[in-house]
């Protein structure tokens, strides 16, 4: 009886010993991402943008002056112009919007020629940065080309007080697989030793979950 209660306690420390040092390592399991360069070797353009709520464009039609205007996209994602009413805006490119307001167009005017310019932009939830937990300023940020994890932490001031850097995760769904995968993050090294690996490169919809530390 006493070798089976040591053996269980044995059994338990070893467990215990385990979860601790994952903690310690914060991975829990998640594989990690490669680094990334501070600054692009060649700098080349992101995704084709994709007009999301609340977005302000202006349309311009030429020759008609009185169809142009400057309109902001609703929250239900739709927009209203001069003779079109309720044109759905949300998950299309510019240049889609173009095409189908000149679709609509076309039975007042002919062969009208339109542009739309995207004037100031939030984009669609698939074309941000969302960074919540413990930073200095939580926010949803525009993706841009080229676009690092330290990029990002500039724009939200950094970690908080009581950050545990190394302990953040992104989120990313990875459409050739179609499923969502998380990876672990090494913010404390990156910020705090200037850590250069630590430094990731991100894609339009990441996610990253800072959580505090436990002490």
């Amino acid at each position: 009886m006493r070798l089976k209660r040591a053996g269980k306690g044995i059994a338990l420390s070893l467990i215990a010993a385990v979860a601790l040092s994952g903690c310690a390592g914060g991975g829990g399991g998640r594989p990690g991402l490669p680094p990334s360069a501070f600054v692009a070797s060649r700098e080349g353009p992101g995704e084709e943008y994709v007009i999301g709520p609340m977005d302000s464009l202006q349309i311009f039609v030429w020759r008609n002056p009185e169809l142009s205007a400057k309109v902001q996209v609703r929250p239900d994602g739709r927009i209203t112009t001069p003779l079109i009413s309720d044109m759905p805006a949300v998950g299309k490119t510019p240049a889609m919007l173009a095409d189908d307001l000149k679709i609509a167009l076309a039975e007042y005017i002919k062969d009208p020629i339109v542009s739309v310019i995207v004037e100031n932009f939030s984009g669609t939830f698939s074309q941000q940065v969302r960074i919540v937990g413990a930073t200095e300023k939580p926010a949803s940020l525009p993706y841009r080309a080229n676009m690092t994890m330290l990029d990002a932490m500039i724009a939200v001031g950094g970690l908080s007080e009581f950050a545990a850097g190394n302990r953040a995760r992104l989120i990313r769904f990875e459409r050739s697989t179609g499923q969502q995968r998380e990876y672990r993050l090494r913010l404390s090294d990156l910020l705090k030793n200037g850590d250069t690996s630590a430094n990731v490169r991100l894609e339009p919809g990441d996610v990253i979950i800072i959580p505090e530390s436990m002490f």
